[in-house]
């Protein structure tokens, strides 16, 4: 493993601070127009390397690969000194989500291009800087292996979003984002309770050896006992109800877990969700639900798994049934939704929903399907609040009730908007029937949870359908209620036909040519699952 050189890694993770500073020094007001294009071609450029990184990457092997590692800081703890590194990576299951996040950052500028927010609010300068700082946060928590660095890329994310929602959302703004940031930053707090006690007890914040293998598994099993991994899942109700309650392992295995289950969410930790979407700005909407949830699916296969699987199978059924239910009232409320952005804001519960039940699953295939679903919400979730914004901008509303007949006025954008309501309700031949049906075949075949589990988690793919086509219907079918007065307005801008071109070439490539992404994620998830075989 080369830990002292600059890896593709660290130059993937800081251009975006290179655009930052570029905008930095320019003139928010004589240069207004030039600061999208250095957002834009940042984030392009950023894309190209993390394509690089694609180019680079050994599928056949489960190492960190493109790593880079400093020591940033020495602790001292007692008589033993801890280091705190730089440490950067990927793996399998880190790469697609690095590629996730650069492919969705240019896609949401673009859809800020002539955004009515600017004329409203002003500060474009400001917007786009944090943009770029989001982008440089979210890859951080993708590639750093440094519980400590993690945790600082974790809390970064919080400030950009806080100010994005905060300054350019929508009405009720500042009740959101202070919703989103006091729920996040509560369930932060835990975590990092758990990192400082992991760190102490294993003698290091890393979650890598030098190797390549996880290195503070065995160091904090601490509880009394330990010895295989299923002493948990094996021993009677009594002695399992106490490891749940009393065991230190276990009570790690939920600091993290908190933390994580706010920010995807899983039910019932979601309330926040639904007002962060509705009040962001389009951007804001696309980047939180396209990366900023995965980060919390993420950490749970990265962390929770990796350092606590006795934990892991002990609350693996409780956890699942969460994931099951969230399917379920995510489904149910989004149908009830008069509002077209609350409705897919809930949809996002429901779907990701599928991917806790997949990681839950703890085999190969539960957790292939999971991350590769976390990549097809990202695509199809942040298209559809493209689509809500586009709406937004021409008719002023969010209601359901005040649209309809768009298809006739705008036969590309209904088609387009077509395919990718199609795509987030599994539809086969696109890219989220794949992620489904692979973590309901590792559901059915989880040796840790029942067939139930699969047969709900089955009629939330029902439900899908039943809201996406309500919501399909009541906004472009009928008759149209509202005719735009400039008729201009229903043509489609060239930067909002360049955002969608990219996300219509994903949604046919990841569902016709799925191989592609499972043989990245192969060896990785093998070496994950590994941990769980009986």
């Amino acid at each position: 493993m080369d830990v002292t050189g600059l890896s593709l890694t660290t130059i993937t993770l800081f251009l975006p601070m290179l655009g930052l500073a570029i905008l930095m020094f320019m003139n928010g007001e004589t240069q207004r127009e030039n600061l999208k294009w250095v957002a834009f071609a940042t984030s392009l450029v950023t894309f190209v390397a993390s394509v690089l990184m694609w180019v680079n990457f050994d599928p056949s092997t489960a190492e960190l690969q493109m790593v880079q590692r400093n020591t940033w800081a020495e602790v001292s703890l007692g008589d033993s000194v801890i280091n705190i590194s730089y440490f950067v990576g990927v793996d399998g299951i880190s790469m697609l989500l690095v590629l996730l996040t650069t492919f969705i950052m240019p896609i949401a500028i673009l859809g800020s291009f002539g955004s009515h927010i600017f004329a409203e609010r002003g500060r474009e300068k400001l917007y786009y800087i944090f943009l770029m700082l989001l982008e440089w946060a979210m890859i951080g928590v993708f590639v750093v292996h440094d519980l400590i660095i993690f945790y600082v890329f974790w809390e970064v994310t919080l400030v950009p979003m806080y100010f994005l929602i905060g300054i350019w959302g929508s009405e009720e703004r500042i009740y959101a984002a202070v919703k989103f940031f006091l729920y996040t930053m509560a369930g932060s707090i835990l975590m990092l309770i758990a990192i400082l006690y992991v760190g102490n007890t294993a003698g290091t914040f890393s979650t890598y050896s030098a190797g390549g293998d996880v290195g503070v598994i065995e160091m904090v099993h601490t509880h009394e006992g330990a010895g295989t991994y299923w002493d948990a899942a094996e021993a009677d109700a009594e002695d399992d109800a106490g490891f749940l309650f009393t065991s230190v392992e276990s009570f790690l295995f939920l600091g993290f877990l908190v933390a994580f289950a706010i920010k995807v969410p899983i039910f019932p930790f979601h309330s926040w969700l639904p007002d962060a979407h509705v009040q962001a700005p389009t951007a804001g909407s696309v980047i939180l639900a396209g990366v900023l949830l995965k980060m919390g699916t993420y950490g749970i296969v990265r962390f929770n798994l990796n350092l606590f699987p006795e934990a892991t199978v002990a609350w693996a059924p409780t956890i699942a049934f969460l994931g099951v239910v969230g399917i379920i009232y995510g489904a149910w409320v989004s149908y009830a939704q008069s509002n077209v952005k609350k409705l897919v804001a809930y949809s996002s519960v429901s779907h990701l929903g599928f991917v806790v039940l997949g990681i839950f699953a703890l085999n190969a295939q539960g957790l292939q399907g999971a991350t590769l679903q976390m990549v097809n919400h990202g695509i199809s979730t942040g298209g559809l609040f493209l689509i809500v914004g586009m709406l937004y901008e021409r008719w002023h509303t969010k209601e359901m009730a005040d649209y309809g007949g768009i298809w006739k006025v705008m036969p590309v954008f209904g088609g387009i908007s077509l395919v990718i309501s199609l795509s987030s309700m599994g539809l086969p031949g696109l890219n989220g029937f794949i992620g489904e049906f692979t973590i309901l075949l590792g559901s059915l075949g989880s040796d840790f949870l029942g067939f139930a589990f699969t047969l709900f988690g089955t009629l939330g793919v029902i439900l899908a359908a039943v809201y996406l086509l309500k919501m399909f219907q009541h906004v472009f079918m009928g008759e149209l209620k509202k005719p735009l007065k400039d008729e201009d307005g229903y043509k489609l801008r060239w930067h909002e036909i360049a955002a969608y071109i990219p996300i219509l070439i994903m949604i046919f490539w990841m569902g016709i040519q799925p191989i592609v992404f499972f043989n990245m994620l192969d060896i990785s998830v093998d070496s994950i699952a590994a941990l769980f075989v009986r």
